[in-house]
């Protein structure tokens, strides 16, 4: 038993998966985000947009950019984002705080007005996404990090239906870090304390 001034550190008695142990920023999101179901439009949104930004670069080059990208795009509101014109995405592209990748900039606006779409057609975005999973997270455990997919026949499925509704940088790798994002998958690597009871 430790003696009364013994204080055991969160980071010396939890096991994490491999990728969330270089940065206390990843610590924290791998702990308190990744694989937690999300049901708030906002919050889709905004992931749908960081990982549209994330592709080909690093996901913590995106979670250290994650408040310019809040601020700079009004709170991440699509229906704020999604009305968006020429000068408006030209003072994005000057943003120091983002990625300045013209076709990303132009994806997120994009993605926006497809966004609302589905939320009027579907009701809310989240009613569109979580019957691809028939509103049940899929819990899985990895022997490794070599071992979690790229991709899967969900988010296969996804992205082909997403493409049909206009969104772009939508990918299947996309759509299945999307999927783990919003918790409709939650991947983790055994010997993670994050690991699922039911999985």
């Amino acid at each position: 038993m430790p003696g009364k001034n013994k204080v055991l550190r969160v980071s010396e008695v939890r096991s994490r998966c491999a990728w969330a142990e270089r940065t206390e920023l990843e610590q924290q999101y791998h702990d308190t985000e990744w694989g937690v179901p999300e049901h708030d439009d906002r919050r889709l949104f905004e992931f749908l947009l960081l990982e549209g930004a994330q592709a080909g670069l690093s996901w913590v080059t995106v979670l250290r950019k994650r408040e310019a990208y809040r601020i700079a795009f009004d709170g991440f509101d699509p229906a704020r984002v999604a009305r968006y014109e020429e000068e408006k995405v030209a003072d994005l592209m000057r943003n120091p705080g983002l990625i300045r990748n013209q076709l990303k900039v132009a994806s997120a606006v994009n993605n926006a007005r497809a966004f609302e779409r589905v939320r009027d057609r579907f009701g809310s975005f989240d009613s569109f996404l979580w019957r691809f999973v028939d509103g049940c997270p899929t819990n899985n455990v990895w022997p490794t990090l070599a071992d979690l997919p790229p991709r899967s026949p969900t988010s296969d499925r996804l992205s082909k239906e997403l493409k049909a509704l206009g969104f772009t940088f939508v990918g299947s790798v996309i759509c299945y870090s999307y999927m783990q994002a919003v918790g409709m998958v939650n991947d983790h690597i055994e010997g993670c304390f994050r690991i699922s009871p039911s999985a």
